[in-house]
């Protein structure tokens, strides 16, 4: 591999690297207490987009991970950054939790069933089949379909559960219309995230548990990858993507002394 510039920021995923089902991975502690001591720029990511960052903050401190919420990004945040950018004070119905209501509301975006630039779909516990009805019919009248993020499961402690991507493809099937995905694999969720913290690609690293997402998106980004085994993807599996993580390790204890 190339020589890279020394890393002076930190991007990591947040389930399956600092927590598993609700419980602090051993060395994500460290691992943040040293991020904030050492003063250097870094940003928790979740492709879910059901909670706002300061949900997501107070959530972290109970599990003792002092996070400040200006260094949490979501892929709620990600798309609302797009939408921002593409079209400023538009308007979209949306199916989804605060996460993706409040960043929508914070951009200045009117939130309405009566003809939206967009339909923008989110993470729910509550997909309802009225909700999805009016998101297809909006789109076949000319709304542009965008999705949060294209996990096709989430995870839960009684087993997975259908996700973003599962229901947008139910709609994609009754519309013939794509979504357009903002959070990762998009390497756009890093570059916007990069952006908020002043960061740099070339000097930056992603930590990820998952091939698919967060080493991918690292990768399409131009950052160093590594890849921790405390999550989704197993050590077995790693040859069997056509890209490789510049590291894999067993966990963020791991990375620790790379701070």
């Amino acid at each position: 591999m190339a020589d890279r510039k020394p890393i002076e920021s930190w991007l990591t995923d947040m389930d399956g690297v600092l927590i598993h089902e609700g419980v602090p991975i051993p060395g994500a502690d460290a691992f943040i207490k040293k991020l904030r001591e050492s003063g250097r720029p870094f940003l928790v990511l979740t492709n879910n987009s059901i909670y706002t960052p300061r949900d997501l903050h107070a959530r972290l401190r109970r599990l003792g991970l002092e996070v400040p919420i200006e260094n949490i990004w979501t892929s709620a945040l990600a798309t609302a950054k797009f939408l921002d950018d593409q079209r400023p004070g538009g308007s979209a119905y949306v199916i989804g939790e605060a996460g993706v209501t409040t960043a929508l509301h914070d951009i200045g975006y009117i939130l309405t069933d009566h003809d939206p630039d967009y339909v923008v779909l989110g993470e729910t516990r509550t997909y309802s089949f009225e909700a999805m009805t009016k998101a297809v019919r909006l789109i076949n009248a000319g709304a542009r379909f965008i999705c949060t993020n294209p996990d096709e499961t989430g995870p839960s402690t009684e087993g997975p559960l259908p996700a973003t991507g599962a229901v947008a493809a139910l709609i994609t099937k009754a519309t013939g219309r794509q979504p357009y995905f903002a959070g990762k694999p998009n390497p756009l969720m890093m570059r916007t995230g990069l952006n908020t913290i002043g960061a740099h690609s070339e000097s930056s690293a992603m930590i990820g548990d998952r091939m698919d997402t967060d080493v991918l998106a690292g990768i399409e980004a131009g950052m160093k990858t590594y890849l921790v085994l405390t999550g989704l993807t197993r050590p077995e599996q790693v040859e069997n993507f056509p890209y490789r993580p510049s590291k894999v390790v067993d966990s963020i204890a791991d990375i620790v002394d790379l701070v």
